[in-house]
């Protein structure tokens, strides 16, 4: 599979751009779910673990508050987060495109030797743009990397987003409202009027269910 030189370049934010793909559904036919995409339910549960995993780095660290701040929409782009992975496994199926352990492996190997030092790693996760994570949820992001490197290597990188936008209108994919809305005019989530999804102290990432 043909890789880029970075394994962490690319923008989330363009996988999702060539049509509006997500639409709201009601908060009560999908109990416990942030979103569902095709039969694939990505619960509140989730959403939590991951925002809870994240923060609690992000206080550990001397820089906390400038963390925290920059990422105050966590909740919000944790949804849109996984939404877009399960998209993202779903083309690459679709489109013969697989990525092995082997290569999430050989991919960390060579992250973790760009980065020299796992303090500074860790820095750069927990102010990722694409989504911040921690040294344990590297692998995760890794192997999207590699699937949407696999995936324009097969479809080009004109080819990238409509792939994803015929995935996610023949699955079908709806977001509970209560963690957003998909804004037609941005081509993105929007939070509405919902402070705890976009608190910037970090001190109200808990979602209902």
């Amino acid at each position: 599979m043909k890789r880029r030189t970075s394994a962490l370049s690319v923008s989330a934010a363009a996988l999702l751009v060539a049509a509006p793909l997500l639409t709201g559904c009601s908060a009560d036919s999908h109990p416990g779910a942030a979103a569902v995409v095709g039969d694939e339910r990505i619960t509140v549960s989730q959403v939590q673990s991951r925002v809870e995993a994240v923060r609690a780095a992000q206080r550990a660290d001397d820089n906390a508050d400038q963390l925290i701040a920059g990422t105050g929409a966590l909740p919000l782009e944790t949804v849109q987060l996984l939404v877009r992975r399960e998209l993202l496994e779903r083309t690459a199926e679709d489109n013969g495109v697989s990525v092995s352990r082997r290569d999430v492996m050989d991919a960390r190997s060579r992250v973790e030797q760009n980065f020299g030092d796992t303090e500074q790693l860790e820095q750069f996760g927990l102010s990722y743009e694409g989504g911040p994570f921690t040294l344990d949820q590297l692998d995760d992001v890794l192997r999207e990397q590699l699937l949407v490197d696999g995936l324009i290597s097969e479809l080009g990188d004109e080819g990238l987003g409509p792939a994803v936008a015929e995935t996610a209108e023949r699955l079908g994919v709806e977001i509970n409202p209560r963690y957003g809305a998909w804004d037609y005019e941005r081509g993105g989530f929007t939070a509405g009027d919902t402070p705890w999804l976009t608190d910037p102290a970090g001190t109200a990432d808990t979602l209902p269910g």
